[in-house]
Order: C-alpha cells, then structure tokens, then sequence
C-alpha cells in the first residue's frame, strides 16, 4: 500500500514537471502554411494583448521550414499595430543557413525550428490589444517581383517576459 501511494505521488510529480510549459512566455501562436508554400501575398496576422506595462518583453518570430528551403536568408516585413492603431514598421533579415547551406536551427529531422529576435526589451507604453502582421519579402537577386517561398511550414510569434 505504501509503495503503490508513493509510486502515484512520484507518478503525479513527474507528469506535472514534464507538462509545466515555460513561465516566460506570455504569448505564442503559429500558424500553417498552406502546401508549405508561403506566398509572397500572403500576410500572417497575429493578436496579443499586454497587460504589463513596466516590465520589458522580448519579440520572437518563429520560423519552421523543411530541406526545401532554398534561400541562406530570410527577408520579412513586419508590422506592429499598438491599440491606438499606431503603426511600426520594420524589414529584417535572418540568416537561415550556414555557409556551406546547412540549415540552422533545432530539429533533428528535415523540419527546422527557428526562433528568431523581433524586438528585444521591449516596453509597451499602453495596455490593450496589439497586433503583429508578418509577411515575406523575398526576391531572386537582381529582380523587383517578390517570390512565393517553398519549404516554409509555418509561422510564429511569440512574446516572452524576461528572466531576471
């Protein structure tokens, strides 16, 4: 009896500790892709809401793509809507391989996982709804027309306190 009550407690605590998720993160949502193809029309909408206004966060946009992926980078736009519909924009670059085409990133399959820095320490100065649009801003070097990029599964977003 007291065996079998025990194994149940450190049953209980080891199903607890394996599910607890990560306390920083306030926010995260992906979504899918459609035929892993991410379309150069194609705009990712995300919607969070702040409540803290004093403790700075950190902004992660990640990115899970396949062997397909046949960039070393990754150009997106993004834009940030605070609750008075104030807007920021911003362009940035991410290296998604190494220099000889490895893809970076976790995974131990064909599937990567990027998690890269949006904004970092940042303070929101309201509290509300805020919405983050995503989309990509590829082009073949030499050429005006954006591409649509194979091998993009999905896209995410996610806002995370930062340990102190």
């Amino acid at each position: 009896m007291i065996k079998s009550k025990r194994f149940k407690i450190t049953l209980l605590v080891l199903i607890l500790g394996l599910t607890a998720c990560d306390s920083s993160i306030e926010f995260i949502s992906f979504q899918s892709v459609k035929n892993a193809i991410w379309k150069a029309k194609d705009t990712l909408n995300f919607e969070f809401q702040v409540a803290d206004t004093l403790k700075p966060k950190n902004l992660f946009l990640h990115i899970r793509n396949s062997n397909s992926y046949a960039f070393s980078n990754l150009y997106v736009i993004t834009q940030l809507q605070f609750p008075d519909n104030k807007v920021v924009i911003d362009t940035l670059q991410y290296e998604m391989a190494d220099k000889n085409g490895k893809l970076l990133g976790s995974g131990m399959s064909s599937s990567k996982e990027s998690k890269l820095f949006y904004k970092e320490q940042k303070i929101f100065p309201t509290t509300g709804s805020y919405r983050v649009k995503i989309y990509q801003a590829m082009r073949k070097q030499g050429e005006i027309e954006p591409i649509d990029l194979e091998g993009v599964q999905e896209v995410g977003f996610s806002l995370e306190k930062i340990n102190q």
